[in-house]
């Protein structure tokens, strides 16, 4: 057909680029051959997305489940995590906000530790958790649950931390002022000025944490094979079977929209709290 001969034109076009090698177009080819032949098209990923919701809870041991458990594993180890974040980081946020001496004692260490890679992260916290962290019959997580939680706390408390220090900080010096002139006390003034006011970069913190936990988590899950979307991917890749492909593309499409739906809980939760107008 036409199409098929201009692709077959591309292909040949780029192949006699000059200075490419000689097996640059073969490779080409393949390529071209492996997407047109080996990636899923929209159907497939339906039939895919079928077989896994016709049974998505169903469990047959601990590296067989549905992937409605594998989700609700992800999103309780992505609560826990970002909620450590937040317990940190706002106070902490507070704390910097108000003083400029602490403000210039922190943002170096800050900033050298926002940047670190989970993958990076994982090691160290997995060596701590395995020395402190003793489990028992009556063990409420596992320790891969513990470790994969706190990697999601290291790397999502920075943007709350960093959003938060900045809003209190840039609060308007008149009403400080107003609250020096009415004697309010320290924890007034936080209570009633401080912290409404900075309400909008907090959230704005809490979304760009939750996004930042969600993506740190699924890499987490691969690394530490713990059951989750992360190892679901992980699994369906090593697995390499005609349908694997079509099942990734699924799970790529949930993790997606899952992480859609947190940031509008997030943006929910910023309009119930906040006051002026909200953009999402």
């Amino acid at each position: 057909g036409a199409a098929a001969t201009r692709s077959d034109l591309v292909w040949l076009a780029l192949a006699a680029l000059p200075g490419l090698p000689d097996h640059f177009g073969r490779n080409l080819d393949a390529l071209y051959d492996s997407l047109t032949t080996d990636v899923p098209g929209p159907i497939a990923i339906g039939r895919r997305l079928a077989e896994l919701l016709s049974d998505p809870f169903y469990v047959r041991g601990t590296n067989d489940q549905g992937i409605g458990i594998q989700i609700a594993y992800s999103l309780l180890r992505v609560g826990v995590g970002f909620g450590l974040a937040a317990l940190v980081a706002i106070p902490l946020g507070f704390l910097i906000g108000m003083s400029p001496l602490l403000n210039a004692a922190l943002n170096p260490f800050i900033q050298v530790l926002r940047p670190v890679s989970p993958l990076a992260w994982l090691p160290i916290v997995t060596m701590v958790v395995s020395a402190l962290y003793v489990t028992s019959a009556d063990s409420w997580f596992e320790k891969s649950f513990i470790t994969s939680a706190i990697t999601v706390s290291l790397c999502s408390l920075w943007p709350t931390l960093i959003n938060t220090a900045v809003g209190v900080a840039s609060i308007d010096k008149d009403l400080l002022n107003v609250g020096r002139v009415l004697r309010l006390s320290k924890r007034t003034q936080v209570t009633k000025i401080i912290l409404p006011s900075s309400l909008p970069l907090i959230f704005t913190g809490l979304r760009l944490s939750l996004g930042v936990g969600w993506m740190v988590l699924i890499a987490a899950e691969m690394l530490a094979q713990n059951p989750g979307l992360g190892k679901f991917v992980w699994d369906e890749f090593q697995n390499g079977s005609s349908s694997s492909l079509g099942r990734i593309m699924v799970a790529v499409f949930t993790i997606g929209i899952i992480g859609f739906l947190l940031d509008r809980v997030m943006l929910t939760l910023q309009k119930l709290f906040s006051f002026g107008e909200v953009r999402g």
